[in-house]
Formats: structure tokens, C-alpha cells, sequence
């Protein structure tokens, strides 16, 4: 939708050149393998990038892929993830991207609006009620069906990382030190996905960088974007919707995150006003045109 979004992909990957790329809304438009058009298109500058065939989310690899899985078929747009397996100076990994079910969004109940219509109704303030609504979709299915896969992963000596948009905050962001900030509406809330991650073991990678989320906020949804109109941007026009939802959780025995930047405009959208980020974050900037309404989350791993 993006005038030269597709070529700003290329030309970023082309320049940040990751060992992995997990990709959320992989549209296969017009009949046209993405992963086939993505890898033939860095190709042609020179890189070379494993995939395979996916619809809804998507992997990309610099390293050859040894096995992939279908954890989370796409149907219905209720979301998906897809793993592969590979080897990184002698390290099995197991890759996994995630883009998970956009109905029963609650953070958005929360702020006046329903999180499958998007219509305004009165805020709901009930954790309880919340969670209810939250729970409705199909994300901690979504991610249960992760851990499940991903345990058998790391009994086989994987290092498992997994990428995308969760469509769901963190319990780490909504905490008394904010429960009033970005219309939370003095709520503090256990969000579902992210505690069922943490209590399986994984740690998020860019709240392990950064822990606190008044400094550093994360926000990866709605992203500034110049070439396209606000009222395209934001789901609830009324509010201050600005939300981590894109995430990398990671576990293994061999790994820890390093370093981790928001890569992304800096400024992002709020009671449908465009708002320049005042927070310590370390961002990448794009080198011009960006494709899309989030922001992309970049980690650097070492593994030992």
C-alpha cells in the first residue's frame, strides 16, 4: 500500500543484512510467492537468503535451513507461526515468527474503543473483564502451541528465539509506574501472551535491554509513516493508542540478547496527531521510504 514499500524491504535487508528476519503479514498478493519474489530480489544485490513457502507470517535466513514446521496454521486471519531450524557458528537455532490473531484486541477496550470493531464504547476498567476479552482470541492458543513445539526445541539443545506481532502488550508495560500514561486508564494488567512466554522461560529481549517502560517505552504500533494519511494509521482516532505489540522472546543455553533498538520512525501517532518520541530509546532510522503502520524490532544476539 506503501508507494516503493516493497523495495524499502529489500533495500533495508540489503543494508542491515540479519542472520533472521521474522516477518508478520505475508500476503502472497496476486499469486505471487513472497519468499520466492523476497530472496530473488536480495539476490539481485548480492545477498543470499534462505526461505519457504508461508502464508500470513514469514522467516527469512542468511544461514541454509536444516527443517521447517507449520506450529500455527493461518486460517481465518486468526494468525500464524512458522519455525525453521539452522546452524550458527556450530550453534543449532530454532527461528520461530509469529504473527498473531488482531480480534478481541482489549488493551483497546480499555481505551474506549471495542477491539474488533474499533467502534467507541465505554472504557472497561475490570481486570477481570479485560482478560475475558483477551482471552476470546486466539492468541494464547497461538502461543501455547509455540511452547509446546519450542520445549521439544530446547531438549534438543535449540536456541529458540521467536519473532513478530503479537497484537497484545506486555505485563511489563502496564505497571503501576504508568497505569496512568498513554490512556491506560489507571489500569495494571497480566497480559496473556507475554506471561505465558515469560512462564515458560523466555526472556524478552528488548525489556532485558531496557526494563524500564517509561524510559523506553518500545512503542512499535501506530508508527509514524509521511507517505501515508494518519486516519489510515490509527485504529482508535480518539485515543492514545501507542503500544509495544512487536516482540523477540528468546531462550537457550547459549544465547543472551546484547544490544536491541527500535528500527522504525521515531515518531508515532496519538489521539490521531503525529508525536515526536521524547523517550532514551536507540532507534534505527529508515533510509527513506518505510513500508509499513509498526515499527520492527532489531536484537543482537551473541551465542557462547
Amino acid at each position: 500500500m506503501v508507494p516503493g514499500g516493497y523495495e524499502a524491504i529489500v533495500n533495508e535487508i540489503a543494508r542491515l543484512q540479519p542472520d533472521f528476519i521474522t516477518l508478520s503479514e505475508v500476503r502472497n498478493y496476486k499469486g505471487i510467492p513472497f519468499n520466492e519474489r523476497i530472496t530473488a530480489s536480495l539476490k539481485e544485490k548480492g545477498l543470499s537468503y534462505y526461505s519457504f513457502f508461508s502464508d500470513d507470517s514469514g522467516l527469512l535466513s542468511k544461514h541454509p535451513i536444516t527443517d521447517t514446521l507449520t506450529i500455527y496454521p493461518e486460517n481465518d486471519d486468526h494468525g500464524s507461526i512458522y519455525k525453521l531450524n539452522s546452524v550458527v557458528n556450530g550453534h543449532k537455532v530454532a527461528i520461530y515468527t509469529a504473527h498473531l490473531d488482531y480480534l478481541n484486541c482489549a488493551y483497546y477496550n480499555i481505551r474506549g474503543y471495542d477491539g474488533s470493531l474499533w467502534k467507541e464504547i465505554p472504557p472497561v476498567l475490570s481486570v477481570e473483564e479485560i482478560l475475558k476479552i483477551n482471552e476470546a482470541s486466539q492468541r494464547d492458543d497461538a502461543i501455547k502451541a509455540f511452547i509446546k513445539a519450542a520445549e521439544k526445541d530446547i531438549a534438543q539443545g535449540y536456541n529458540v528465539i521467536i519473532g513478530g506481532d503479537f497484537n497484545e502488550p506486555s505485563h511489563r508495560d502496564w505497571i503501576e509506574e504508568n497505569k496512568h500514561l498513554y490512556d491506560h486508564n489507571g489500569m495494571i494488567v497480566p497480559w496473556t501472551v507475554t506471561t505465558l512466554c515469560e512462564q515458560a522461560g523466555f526472556t524478552d529481549a528488548y525489556r532485558h535491554i531496557y526494563p524500564n517502560p517509561v524510559t523506553h517505552p518500545g512503542f512499535t504500533f501506530p508508527s509514524d509513516n509521511p507517505l501515508v494519511e494518519i486516519d489510515k494509521l490509527t485504529w482508535a482516532p480518539k485515543a492514545d493508542e501507542r503500544e509495544r505489540i512487536d516482540f523477540i522472546f528468546y531462550q537457550g543455553k547459549n544465547i543472551r540478547a546484547k544490544k536491541a533498538a527500535i528500527f522504525g520512525p521515531k515518531a508515532t501517532i496519538a489521539h490521531s496527531q503525529k508525536v515526536e518520541e521524547d523517550s532514551q530509546e536507540n532507534f534505527i532510522l529508515p533510509l527513506n521510504v518505510w513500508p509499513t503502520d509498526h515499527k520492527g524490532v532489531f536484537v543482537t544476539f551473541e551465542m557462547k
